[in-house]
């Protein structure tokens, strides 16, 4: 079984090399401006999730879950009634996923779900490609 770190980060930008096939979870907004310091990374992390930020016109506070699919990241967003806006721990504690993209849910990560559940059913996933 694999043993994941998981990096908890208030910011997404953040996220760094260390983060490689690893687990984040961050206080950001699941926006493509987010989305896109994930994006620039060499490696690629297994999961990042994201505040939903209340999802926002046109989903722009979760339209990073579909831009992280397009490069087999598994991403979640929690809701923003649940944990606060740019607090990974609280967002960690107390998260409940309110949507995830297809590599997430492949990997039994679903709506309704808390951040600590399925932090804890990606540590025995398979590495990113």
């Amino acid at each position: 079984m694999a043993t994941r770190r998981l990096f908890l980060l208030d910011s997404i930008a953040y996220v760094g090399p260390e983060c490689d096939a690893q687990v984040v979870v961050c206080g950001s907004h699941g926006g493509a401006s987010a989305a896109s310091f994930v994006l620039q990374q060499a490696r690629r992390h297994l999961a990042v999730m994201f505040n939903d930020a209340g999802v926002g016109k046109d989903s722009a506070g979760t339209v990073g879950l579909a831009m992280l699919q397009s490069v087999g990241v598994a991403c979640a967003a929690y809701s923003h009634l649940s944990a606060r806006i740019g607090d990974a721990r609280d967002g960690w504690e107390n998260g409940v996923i309110t949507h995830s993209n297809a590599a997430a849910r492949a990997l039994g990560l679903d709506a309704g779900m808390t951040v600590r559940d399925a932090v804890a059913r990606l540590d025995a996933a398979p590495a990113p490609a």
